[in-house]
């Protein structure tokens, strides 16, 4: 039975109808006090061949809540890839992308972090924060339909590593050679700019 992991993720933030850039969303969305939370689990089935994938892709389930749409909006696909790679040299993605469906109407949040290393300490942010857009459609290439930013906070980030378990023939083991990877991708990121 092949070792994998699942860990659970909820990330919110100031979200708007109408925007089609994240930031501009999120200027409306506080202005306007409308948030959208996306309460993610995780599952990497077999933690070898997300290893061995270059976008180190797994799956995403979870529920949307977002006030002008609904609450507890359930996922009926998604996906999640780490470090995934990017257009721009030294700069990896982490993709949180979710279907639901909206009175029947289908609906895609589509999430990115930009993991790279710019001037001053900017992992915590790059690994925190989720630009995100709202498709119309089961898909990216759907109209845009609005844009936020989504983020982890410090008590999320703690509830997220509790959540952090091994599944099918996985065990401590398995969770300890993803951490490793997860470290070691960041290391690698950052680590050659540090005191530059």
């Amino acid at each position: 039975m092949p070792a994998g992991i699942t860990f659970k993720e909820t990330m919110t933030g100031w979200f708007a109808l109408g925007a089609t850039e994240p930031a501009d969303g999120a200027a409306r969305g506080q202005r306007a006090g409308t948030e959208l939370s996306l309460h993610g689990e995780v599952t990497i089935e077999d933690l070898d061949v997300f290893l061995a994938d270059p976008h180190h892709a797994g799956g995403l389930a979870g529920t949307v809540d977002f006030q002008p749409l609904g609450f507890g909006l359930a996922g009926t696909q998604g996906t999640f890839k780490l470090f995934s790679p990017a257009d721009q040299p030294d700069t990896r993605l982490m993709v949180y992308e979710l279907g639901f469906a909206v009175d029947g109407r289908p609906h895609y949040l589509a999430g990115r972090k930009i993991v790279h290393d710019d001037p001053g300490f900017d992992l915590w942010s790059d690994t925190t924060t989720l630009y995100t857009t709202l498709h119309d459609g089961a898909g990216t290439t759907g109209r845009v339909l609005g844009a936020g930013i989504l983020r982890l906070g410090v008590r999320e980030l703690m509830a997220l590593l509790s959540t952090l378990k091994p599944i099918g023939g996985g065990d401590l083991t398995t969770v300890a050679r993803f951490g490793r990877m997860f470290f070691g991708e960041l290391w690698g990121l950052y680590a050659p700019h540090v005191g530059t």
